[in-house]
């Protein structure tokens, strides 16, 4: 597409997000097509590749809603966000909030959780890479001093809490055996780990997330411990502890002197 020196950026991104306006001042006229025809085709190929580009990162989704739906819905979110970097990889990041106001999508209150754990997937994926901490170095920490101890975790770690099984949800449509049917009335709290090449989804018991994010933030195991009984009374240690040692979540744990 030709642009003269008059081109203006901010014009021009307006002009695409939004199919009303005339293509904006500096798009010039080239091989007997006019600016208007050339500028409508090069906003229909940009929406295009992008809504591409959400399907590919959220399959699970489309699955759900199916491709005709997801992509009108897709269209929608292109015109209200751009890319912010270059790297399609990272474009996505704020789908979820997007279809949760999304009115259409309201009857599958799941969707916007489901949306957030498949770019959790996909951020995994991208995250940078570290070595996890051996479970043998790990079993040898002294339990009277974990308490008070500290825990550097996997770049690649994500947890969401959600009202809806979203993990369940996830698998089942990530399998090719759809036999069970899903109870759809229960929560679950997902972590997603890629310690190695492969990435791990799997669930944590109530209040799990809450404990992993207070770890992530600087705070100590007997913290983390009281932030996730502040979720949930219930919280069981011992199994989260279980679940985040199976997916290789720990680099580094920290005893305090």
């Amino acid at each position: 597409m030709t642009i003269s020196a008059d081109f203006d950026q901010d014009a021009f991104v307006r002009a695409l997000l939004d199919p009303e306006l005339p293509p904006p001042k500096g798009v010039e006229a080239s091989h007997g097509f006019p600016p208007q025809r050339r500028f409508a085709v090069y906003r229909n190929n940009v929406c295009v590749g992008l809504v591409d580009a959400l399907a590919e990162r959220f399959p699970i989704c489309v699955q759900l809603v199916g491709d005709e739906f997801f992509r009108a819905m897709a269209q929608c979110y292109v015109r209200e966000r751009l890319p912010r970097t270059p790297m399609l990889f990272e474009y996505g990041d704020e789908f979820a909030t997007f279809v949760s106001n999304f009115e259409p999508a309201r009857e599958l209150p799941y969707l916007p959780d489901v949306a957030r754990l498949e770019y959790a997937v996909g951020a995994a994926y991208h995250a940078a890479d570290a070595a996890p901490l051996p479970l043998e170095l790990i079993r040898a920490l002294p339990l009277d001093r974990l308490e008070s101890a500290t825990a550097a975790l996997h770049p690649s770690t994500h947890v969401i809490a959600s009202k809806h099984p979203i993990v369940s949800i996830w698998r089942w449509h990530m399998s090719d055996e759809k036999t069970k049917p899903l109870e759809l009335n229960r929560g679950e709290e997902a972590l997603v780990v890629r310690p190695e090449l492969a990435i791990s989804v799997s669930t944590l018991p109530a209040g799990g997330s809450a404990f992993v994010d207070a770890l992530r933030s600087g705070g100590t195991f007997g913290e983390a411990v009281n932030a996730a009984t502040g979720v949930a009374a219930d919280f069981k240690v011992t199994d989260c502890l279980r679940e985040l040692l199976v997916a290789e979540t720990f680099v580094a744990i920290s005893l305090a002197h």
